[in-house]
């Protein structure tokens, strides 16, 4: 196993590839460390080589990083989906939702919420049967379902690309939500500013990055 120092260096190279390719910077693109599979001790190795990004996908696992690491320092993800009953065990112990995919769970999130919680909407832009998200023609509808909700703060879109495909397939994907996120981003909704994109995981962020991603989600890479 190659340590995480080597490993963020790799990572780090790819992404000014990607990055140069597209005529962007390297503070254009925030890379969240997920650390759902590891130890503390491999997360605080992230975190020593200057990622204080990063994400969890279930309650338990987040408590248990937060309070192993115990550093105020870091900003918190909450990626994957998540069950409407478990909401209260998360919201107020995170910066940024990563799967805002129905309306159940938008007034769940309102209810329990003690701050405006920074949102992303998870859309199924490939129309997989196996993926969660909201569907490309139903998201003007959902975001203007949103605006009663004084809790929750659209700050961007989030997707994940087909397991396996060839890349024109996954860089069609990403365009297609870049796309998406522009449309939101240009009608001005104080509610839903929709700047920014989270897509992108080990074995395609370098493609996401091109396609203007903002927020990129690496686990795997960083700890193989």
């Amino acid at each position: 196993m190659n340590s995480v120092k080597v490993n963020s260096q790799k990572i780090e190279q790819m992404l000014n590839l990607s990055l140069e390719a597209s005529s962007r910077k390297r503070s254009d693109v925030q890379v969240i460390v997920v650390t759902k599979k590891v130890s503390s001790e491999q997360a605080m190795a992230a975190i020593e080589e200057g990622y204080m990004h990063l994400a969890e996908n279930r309650p338990e696992g987040l408590e248990l990083k937060q309070k192993e690491l115990n550093d105020k320092r870091l900003v918190w993800h909450f990626i994957g989906n998540l069950q409407t009953r478990k909401v209260k065990k998360v919201i107020n112990k995170i910066d940024y939702f990563h799967a805002l995919d129905r309306l159940p769970l938008a007034e769940e999130i309102e209810k329990r919420a003690l701050n405006v919680v920074s949102c992303f909407i998870q859309v199924n832009v490939t129309g997989e049967e196996t993926k969660s998200g909201v569907s490309p023609d139903q998201l003007d509808d959902f975001i203007n379902s949103l605006s009663q909700f004084s809790k929750i703060k659209i700050v961007g879109l989030m997707t994940m690309a087909p397991l396996n495909a060839e890349e024109t397939v996954i860089r069609s994907a990403f365009a297609q939500l870049k796309k998406l996120q522009e449309s939101i981003k240009d009608k001005a909704l104080p509610y839903a500013p929709c700047t920014e994109l989270s897509m992108g995981m080990s074995k395609d962020y370098t493609i996401a990055v091109e396609e203007g991603a903002t927020f990129v989600r690496i686990g795997t890479s960083f700890f193989e």
